[in-house]
């Protein structure tokens, strides 16, 4: 792995000063590479013998201070590829050399990216970043470092720390997943060399559980729309009945996800459908109004408020933070209110959003819908695929088949 490191005087190229450059030569496995290091001097002011400007040179001691300077950076480097043991040619060599490293601390790069995220309004993927961050933090006591001391031996502490302190195998995924996307972008950005990046020995793909598949009967489902909310004592009633009528309308409309029915306004609605973009994605969905769906819509919808269900507040939830955080907010009273409901009806799993999402897909499985079109899961894994095969069917045959949700 070693490289031979040399200033030259290259005669044969000549100056408009009658000077000749002095290069800086990389020898590496037989090969050289050249590069001028912006200074010349005349051929007798050179000892070509001994590599270096002859005594009578003017600004001798100069010149040999500026070839020093380059010297010591390029062995600086060879030294850096042999701590890792990163094999390296001429041309590589001179490249790391001359396309210095920001000296960025981890910690401050990760607040940089959120800051820039929250512009973005991707408020969603900065808590997620945020987590990560004061995950990390905690484990290391700081950030204070470069990318380059996060290497295998510190993940695996890393891992080691969250499994004592009880984190899910999901948990310690999405975290990883952050570092991960985090120190991707810093190797595109030019704060730490890609010779250094851990992901390629430590897989994150392996911190992944497997959601338990969880679903309603139809008549579980029936149950739970004729349920008489007054039933259930000691409980704010309002707020249960929208849960549960909010989990019957995104049964009925093909799992449609809490964020992406809070949206939902009266242009959504095209020839008795709704017609979105799902907020996550950005992809375009398209389903029947059974006639329960109408009549869910037709029974919260008001002339104050332009949203069909009354989570956002126009007047009130007008910016993509005060959003972002009020559907959160409600999504764990709602799944409160769903979990009492399960409760009462003595359900044999835990009700959340989740469950109405996955009832869709298994009760039209089990109706004879053809796996090809609806999959096994909506769950996040398969999502992507799921909508794949959903965008080449007409929408006549998933309308038909809702027909069966109830």
């Amino acid at each position: 792995m070693s490289a031979t490191i040399d200033v030259i005087c290259y005669k044969s190229k000549v100056l408009k000063n009658n000077e000749h450059p002095l290069m800086l030569r990389v020898t590496k496995d037989r090969k050289r590479r050249y590069l001028s290091i912006g200074i010349s001097v005349k051929a007798e002011n050179w000892d070509f013998e001994k590599n270096k400007p002859k005594t009578n040179c003017p600004n001798k001691d100069l010149i040999l201070n500026i070839i020093e300077q380059k010297s010591v950076e390029y062995r600086k480097q060879v030294l850096e590829f042999q701590s890792i043991e990163k094999d390296f040619s001429a041309s590589k060599l001179i490249e790391s050399v001359h396309k210095p490293i920001k000296k960025i601390t981890v910690e401050n790069y990760f607040n940089q990216i959120i800051e820039l995220m929250i512009k973005e309004k991707r408020i969603g993927n900065a808590n997620s970043f945020k987590f990560a961050l004061n995950s990390m933090k905690t484990f290391g006591g700081n950030l204070d470092i470069l990318f380059s001391e996060i290497d295998v031996a510190w993940l695996k502490k890393y891992e080691s720390w969250m499994r004592n302190n009880g984190n899910s195998e999901n948990t310690m995924g999405v975290r990883f997943r952050a570092l991960r996307a985090i120190y991707n972008r810093a190797i595109d950005d030019n704060i730490v060399k890609k010779d250094y990046y851990p992901f390629n020995d430590f897989k994150v793909s392996k911190l992944k559980s497997v959601t338990k598949k969880r679903a309603i009967t139809k008549s579980d489902m029936n149950a739970i729309v004729n349920l008489d909310i007054t039933a259930i004592n000691n409980y704010q009633s309002n707020l249960l009945e929208l849960s549960r009528d909010l989990f019957v309308f995104s049964y009925l409309g093909c799992g449609i996800n809490l964020i992406d029915i809070a949206y939902l306004t009266k242009e959504n609605i095209e020839n008795n459908r709704i017609v979105y973009n799902r907020h996550k994605t950005g992809k375009p969905i398209s389903f029947s109004l059974q006639p329960k769906a109408l009549e869910l819509i037709e029974k919260y919808q008001t002339s104050d408020n332009k949203y069909l269900f009354p989570i956002y507040n126009n007047s009130i939830h007008k910016t993509e933070l005060q959003q972002h955080y009020r559907i959160r907010k409600f999504a764990k009273k709602m799944n409160k209110c769903l979990q009492k409901i399960g409760e009462y009806l003595e359900l044999p799993i835990n009700l959340t959003t989740y469950v109405a999402r996955h009832s869709f897909a298994t009760v039209l499985k089990r109706s004879g819908v053809n796996t090809s079109i609806i999959s096994e899961s909506l769950g996040h894994s398969s999502e992507k695929v799921t909508q794949i095969y959903l965008d080449s069917f007409e929408n006549s045959q998933i309308d038909e088949a809702m027909k069966n949700l109830l």
